[in-house]
């Protein structure tokens, strides 16, 4: 873990956590020499029968853990040889949320959430188009009020690279709120002791706690990340180009192209967002007075929320 996972995983926690719970509790006595490949396949079949995305997981790290055990000569050779995914081939999402349901979602946010700060994140999330990981990570510094711009440091991206991201006046309006929520800390999303960020994790559970909640309003089951797949698809709606698009989510780009291409799209991005952040306004248009949420002037009175105290929902 020392030498190999902490220096180049982004997440060797995750890691740590991925082993100890699946891995460690069978083998953390075994000398690795001694592990035969039929123990790894039934160790993966019983994953797979539970959890088959965490099979793959699994599979995979076991394969980089062997294959750096025979670059140390620890092991000279890998149990880990197999030939196909033990949980079977992963069909990526294509959730979007629909016309209506982002009507319905921006009508009915406050009403569907549980907790106090989630309606601002889901808000952020959707008019950022950025990863739920990159707002937990994220510090007060990162952030430019004044030129309306948040700067993710490439630690806390999943490629690596960080980039600029123009802020619309809306999506400056809900960070403002969290950063009265945040009581002085330095992270946006402080934890429940105020000694750092929240774990990503507690984004996507308070989303599924809140399903029901969402479903009575008509928005089908999602999850954080499926917004951010709609707003890319929002994108392409409003008439911005799959390359400005892209450059919007910071997704990795050809070799050749990210070596002989530096400009920063600061302007384009910014456009792109600006249109995004409009589309949106104009479908919360037709929501009543008593029903508006704060959308440039308009500001909302609704009743106190319901702080759920669950420990996994504490920090919210």
């Amino acid at each position: 873990m020392t030498r190999h996972v902490q220096r180049r995983r982004r997440r060797p926690e995750y890691v740590q956590r991925i082993l100890s719970a699946n891995v460690l509790p069978r083998w953390a006595s075994r000398d690795a020499r001694t592990i035969k490949p039929r123990e790894v396949i039934e160790l993966l079949d019983e994953i797979a029968d539970r959890a088959p995305v965490m099979a793959n997981r699994v599979a995979g790290l076991l394969s980089q853990m062997f294959r750096f055990g025979i670059h140390r000569a620890i092991v000279e050779t890998s149990p880990v040889q197999l030939l196909y995914r033990p949980g079977g081939k992963e069909k990526p999402r294509s959730r979007v949320l629909s016309e209506e349901e982002l009507k319905a979602f921006l009508r009915n946010l406050e009403d569907a959430c549980r907790f106090q700060r989630l309606p601002h994140v889901l808000r952020l999330l959707l008019l950022t188009l950025q990863r739920r990981g990159e707002l937990c990570s994220a510090e007060w510094r990162e952030f430019d009020f004044e030129a309306r711009t948040w700067t993710i440091p490439g630690e806390h991206s999943k490629a690596g690279k960080g980039h600029v991201l123009p802020l619309s006046d809306w999506a400056i309006q809900e960070l403002q709120k969290l950063k009265a929520m945040a009581s002085g800390s330095r992270y946006v999303l402080p934890n429940l002791e105020g000694t750092g960020p929240i774990d990503a994790k507690y984004i996507t559970r308070s989303v599924a706690r809140c399903l029901k909640r969402f479903k009575r309003h008509g928005i089908a089951a999602f999850t954080a990340h499926d917004l951010r797949r709609t707003g890319r698809t929002g994108l392409a709606r409003v008439g911005v180009s799959v390359s400005i698009a892209e450059r919007v989510l910071n997704h990795a780009r050809e070799r050749i192209e990210a070596t002989y291409d530096v400009h920063d799209y600061i302007d384009e991005k910014r456009a792109a967002l600006e249109k995004w952040a409009k589309y949106l306004r104009d479908l919360s248009d037709d929501l009543s007075e008593s029903s508006q949420t704060e959308i440039g002037t308009t500001v909302r009175q609704r009743e106190p929320q319901r702080h759920d105290r669950t420990p996994a929902n504490a920090n919210w």
